[in-house]
């Protein structure tokens, strides 16, 4: 990691100050987003205190420091999301209130820091707009839960303000039935990255339960890893139960034991199917973040919502 530190003696922006201070400091080109991205992760301080707003202001001596990995920071990451539109068939249910979706993997639920970036929030506001083209403002759609990128599967949005308090108690109080599915390997081994240093094997029918506290365990400007932390230092509990579906053959990984897997949610933590079946030396096939095998893509699917007045499913083509 390297520090930098700049003092600033005028009424500034904080990011406008960087924008004109780092390329000099480093001779080098910074684009606005990753300043932007700099900031947000909690990697500035003025006067000794974390600041995340990048239109914090700078008010007379301000003493900033900069805290960064020069090789992360340089780095370009080319997205590989797909384009994607909603239409009638991506549409699992709708109604006056809520519409689901059955997202594609490769495409983010919601808008980014990076720039222009299209998202599944984006496309059902086109979707709904489209349908009522009277409109003279874009439709409301509200955010409820969120799936990973790479995570394909049943979400959810709602359309209407009002229902907003009720469908989030709904997912705070576990009202919501959550049925995921997964393809891991299971050779008899860990995985040097696993969270536990035992072997886990398994079999069809096989059904298992992980418990744990669970808080991020990396710095904020590292891809998001979460663990098992000790309630007492800030875990949050989170429950999953999982049964063993059925052995199966993946085409590009030929020769290797692949499961698939149910999981039954009880809690809805950051990446909790992640790091429950890593912690059993069982991480899902493209996880390469918690010590699963590369593959094309993270293989874990969301595959039913289940609430009192409807029961919404997606297929998942663990083939394709």
């Amino acid at each position: 990691m390297q520090e930098l530190k700049i003092s600033s003696f005028e009424k500034i922006r904080l990011d406008e100050f960087l924008r004109g201070k780092m390329p000099e400091l480093l001779q080098t080109e910074c684009s606005n987003s990753k300043i932007r991205r700099l900031i947000i992760s909690a990697q500035v301080t003025v006067n000794g205190k974390v600041v995340t707003r990048p239109s914090f202001e700078l008010r007379g001596k301000s003493e900033i420091k900069i805290l960064f990995d020069k090789d992360k920071f340089f780095y370009e990451k080319k997205p590989d999301d797909i384009k994607f539109e909603v239409t009638k068939k991506s549409v699992l249910f709708e109604n006056d209130d809520l519409i689901f979706i059955d997202k594609p993997a490769f495409f983010p639920v919601e808008q980014t820091i990076t720039q222009n970036r299209d998202n599944l929030h984006d496309a059902v506001v086109r979707y709904l707009w489209k349908k009522n083209e009277n409109l003279r403002n874009p439709p409301y759609v509200g955010i409820m839960h969120r799936l990973d990128r790479e995570t394909s599967g049943v979400i959810l949005f709602t359309k209407n303000r009002a229902v907003n308090k009720s469908v989030q108690n709904m997912f705070e109080n576990h009202d919501f039935e959550k049925k995921y599915l997964a393809v891991v390997l299971n050779e008899g081994q860990f995985s040097q990255h696993s969270l536990e240093k035992k072997s886990f094997p398994i079999k069809e029918n096989d059904e298992f339960c992980v418990e744990m506290y669970m808080e991020r365990i990396s710095s904020k400007c590292q891809a998001g890893k979460w663990g098992n932390v000790p309630e007492n230092k800030g875990g949050k509990y989170s429950k999953t139960d999982f049964r063993v579906l059925k052995e199966i053959k993946l085409p590009d990984l030929i020769g290797k034991k692949a499961f698939l897997i149910e999981c039954n949610l009880f809690t809805g933590r950051t990446h909790q199917i992640r790091v429950h079946l890593a912690s059993k030396g069982l991480p899902i096939v493209g996880d390469e973040l918690y010590g699963g095998v590369p593959y094309k893509r993270m293989m874990l699917h969301s595959a039913l919502l289940k609430g009192m007045d409807f029961c919404v499913k997606s297929d998942f083509d663990y083939l394709s």
